[in-house]
């Protein structure tokens, strides 16, 4: 898989799956009751250690991605996070100054390091010829559950943070930029090959705001890790980012952008394929459903994209409803069937 990023376009392309270990599967499902709550599970290394492999025995993937979350950051940093039965992670929303001051970069390292030594576990013993991908939250998103309390449909609490007290809002995100750098850090260190990083509400900003939250951050984060891991590839995941993709790949430095579902595979082409590695962007939603429609728009994106260095991925994490079968099938003719069948039609 990271020949890729030499330049190198692999037929048939290196393929994994955003949440590719979870609750879709009965393996997972069983780890995680022994393990308790989410964030029990999380940091437990041995537990993710072992649901970070589950997929990769079953499945054979080109790689394996940590399994963590994007909040254990602003948990190691001091606000306590927990994860809601059926509601998702709940947050004391950061309201003042005061409270970005409280931060403690210092006392996250601990953390930190438990999450590191899942990555030394996996790495152990992950077949060498799989990849393992370390990951973080970019700042926005990160900081969009920080402010809010909890996730939302517009982000609305932190865009008006951001607008009332600038101040404020870009001390917090130089905080997670230099936390996100130390997380990072000791993933690759704990032998990470690659990283992604997911700015799922990226897609929620107007354009001078994109550059200030989502541009200028991870370009700084970006930096830093390169000055420290020149040779570790970064995928960035801008999600919604849609016609600022491209400035995005260019301004922050990231060595491949993940694109999501609505990203026409026409604006992929001209925009950013032969220019970055692209990874993408299979719906979800069509995994679930499998068949004769997934693999028609798997061999459309395969012949799309496939032609330049391109890993195939989905557009956005596996539903929990996804049926195990439908990413064997997936799988099998995204190696087997989609470049041969993509070939014949063209």
């Amino acid at each position: 898989m990271l020949s890729v990023f030499d330049g190198t376009a692999l037929s048939p392309p290196p393929l994994w799956l955003m949440r590719q270990a979870g609750r879709y599967l009965p393996e997972y499902r069983a780890t995680r009751a022994k393990a308790g709550g989410f964030l029990d599970l999380c940091y437990n290394p041995s537990l993710a250690a072992e649901v970070t492999l589950q997929p990769i025995r079953r499945y054979g993937f080109d790689a394996a991605i940590l399994f963590s979350d994007i909040l254990v950051v602003p948990d190691a940093l001091g606000q306590k996070v927990r994860f809601v039965e059926g509601e998702g992670p709940r947050l004391t929303p950061l309201t003042a100054g005061a409270d970005v001051a409280k931060l403690s970069i210092g006392g996250a390292q601990k953390t930190f390091e438990i999450v590191a030594e899942t990555v030394q576990r996996v790495r152990q013993d992950l077949p060498p010829e799989t990849a393992l991908i370390g990951f973080c939250g970019a700042p926005w998103t990160v900081a969009t559950y920080m402010i809010g309390g909890q996730g939302s449909s517009d982000q609305g609490p932190t865009r008006r943070m951001a607008y009332r007290d600038p101040v404020m809002f870009q001390a917090l995100m130089d905080t997670l930029v230099e936390a996100s750098v130390s997380y990072l850090d000791g993933q690759v260190r704990a032998g990470a090959d690659l990283l992604q990083i997911f700015d799922s509400w990226a897609g929620s900003l107007p354009e001078d705001e994109f550059d200030a939250w989502v541009i200028a951050p991870t370009k700084a984060l970006v930096a830093e890790m390169k000055c420290r891991h020149p040779t570790v590839p970064i995928i960035g995941f801008p999600r919604g980012a849609g016609a600022h993709a491209a400035r995005f790949a260019v301004e922050t430095g990231v060595d491949a952008v993940g694109c999501d579902t609505a990203m026409p595979l026409s604006q992929i082409r001209a925009t950013l394929s032969g220019r970055t590695v692209v990874q993408g962007n299979l719906d979800p939603l069509l995994l679930v459903e499998g068949g004769v429609r997934m693999k028609k728009r798997v061999m459309e994106i395969v012949a799309t994209l496939g032609v330049n260095p391109f890993i195939f991925n989905l557009g956005h994490g596996i539903v929990p409803e996804t049926p195990p079968e439908h990413v064997a099938e997936l799988v099998r003719f995204v190696r087997d069937g989609a470049q041969h069948e993509a070939g014949r039609g063209g």
